[in-house]
């Protein structure tokens, strides 16, 4: 059984195989509905009470999903109705599955080429199916915008064929700030569903990968790369790390779980009383500091110690504001 902390995706998903699994059954134990999605009768049980309360727009009392909440509790046995909709397939509008094909369209011009098979496969099944009703919307055609082809990525692929630096402006989200360094890039490197810049960082003095949709602007220059022999590191091996980043543990009770959903984490471990633990790649103390004065008294600061020490300077400092101002806190 698994025992990590939902994310808001994670319930989603299980709601929507949830109600067509109930429903191709007619009832259910809670135990087994448990068991068939891996996770405990407490969650399947917060998932129901929960999807009572959704349905079809207005949303007005027979729009809504219905759940037995007696046999729930009771009998610890699971009936929903009024809820056939979601079993049966899935119609678009017209503006629904134009919007589709707008998006798969660009993809597939600027997609990976391990993936534009899949996307034109999709796009040829929607174009099928939409069928005469769809002229208008097979006439279509899209011109992908310089941001949805990744105007940075020519100028890179440009100065690493040439051998030439490059001038890029780099938003750090842990920072929220921007930068502008020189480096010499080396290679551009697909991880995952990113593309990365594999480079030497003149400004950092050190190896850097940059991820290529945060980099704001790039300038190919004149000058030559200090080490024109320097080949790209292989980064689809596995993560790797930056010598700028700390990695930081917070402990979210529920009301700061809105964090795992907002800001990249690189683990999560369920911790006591209905918390969870996290890890953060972070770039700046003060960051940290300002996020958990956001967080208080949801969360706790697990490691690093000299971090806890900043943050409870802090705030003791903006307790002392309210004091200095005669308020009780």
């Amino acid at each position: 059984m698994t025992n990590q902390a939902d994310t808001a995706p994670d319930q989603v998903a299980r709601l929507l195989a949830l109600v067509p699994y109930l429903l191709a059954r007619g009832e259910v134990r809670l135990d087994d509905a448990a068991a068939h999605f891996d996770t405990d009768a407490e969650q399947i049980e917060r998932d129901l009470r929960l999807l009572f309360m959704t349905g079809l727009s207005p949303g007005l009392p027979g729009d809504l999903i219905e759940v037995d909440l007696d046999a729930l509790e009771g009998d610890r046995v699971i009936r929903v109705d009024n809820a056939d909709y979601l079993a049966r397939p899935v119609r678009f509008s017209p503006a629904e599955a134009t919007a589709l094909v707008v998006a798969l369209r660009t993809m597939v011009d600027t997609a990976p080429a391990e993936a534009r098979e899949v996307i034109a496969r999709t796009l040829a099944k929607l174009e099928e199916a939409a069928g005469q009703d769809g002229e208008e919307l097979l006439r279509l055609h899209v011109t992908p915008t310089p941001l949805e082809t990744s105007a940075v990525v020519p100028v890179l692929e440009s100065a690493i064929a040439h051998g030439h630096q490059v001038e890029i402006t780099y938003h750090v989200p842990s920072r929220d700030r921007q930068s502008t360094r020189v480096v010499d890039p080396r290679g551009l490197a697909r991880v995952e569903d990113l593309l990365y810049l594999d480079a030497w960082c003149h400004t950092a003095g050190g190896d850097r990968a940059f991820r290529v949709d945060r980099i704001l602007a790039a300038t190919e220059l004149d000058t030559p790369v200090a080490d024109p022999g320097a080949r790209a590191r292989d980064l689809t091996g596995g993560w790797f790390t930056d010598a700028e980043t700390t990695t930081v543990t917070l402990r979210l009770a529920p009301p700061a779980r809105w964090v795992v959903e907002y800001y990249p984490v690189t683990g999560q471990r369920p911790g006591p009383d209905d918390t969870v633990d996290v890890d953060l790649e972070v770039a700046s103390e003060e960051w940290v500091t300002s996020l958990l004065l956001r967080l208080a008294p949801h969360a706790t600061l697990l490691a690093p110690d000299a971090y806890a020490e900043s943050f409870t300077a802090a705030a003791r400092a903006a307790l002392s504001r309210y004091d200095d101002d005669g308020v009780d806190s």
